[in-house]
């Protein structure tokens, strides 16, 4: 995920604060729900124990997935991110850790990007 370094300060930071809030609050409940979902694919494959935490979470990961999709997107519109970032944003939902470092590296971004200046890494 690399950053604009020719980033322009912000318009409208009273709009991408919260687009930017909600997306933080889902890439933490996809990133927690996707390690049930791991939690319980060891659990039914590797320890043979059944796979109930795997019927339940993933269903609801894929709904919060859905939802970081979305949010990702609100926030990329509003920040302009280019289609690359939104893409790498939107897929690190789907490995274990990674919705993790990318929150807090976009968060980062956005927060340097709102102060007027350029993200760095």
């Amino acid at each position: 995920m690399s950053a604009d370094r020719t980033a322009v300060p912000l318009q409208g930071a009273d709009r991408i604060r919260p687009a930017l809030t909600r997306y933080r609050v889902m890439a933490w409940v996809t990133g927690i729900g996707l390690l049930f979902v791991v939690a319980g694919m060891v659990q039914e494959y590797a320890l043979d124990r059944g796979d109930s935490i795997t019927r339940v979470m993933g269903p609801v990961h894929g709904l919060f997935y859905v939802l970081l999709l979305i949010t990702t997107f609100d926030l990329g519109t509003r920040v302009r991110w280019p289609w690359s970032r939104m893409l790498l944003t939107a897929l690190a939902g789907t490995v274990p850790f990674l919705s993790f470092y990318a929150e807090r590296k976009n968060q980062r971004a956005v927060r340097e990007q709102l102060a007027g200046r350029p993200p760095v890494g």
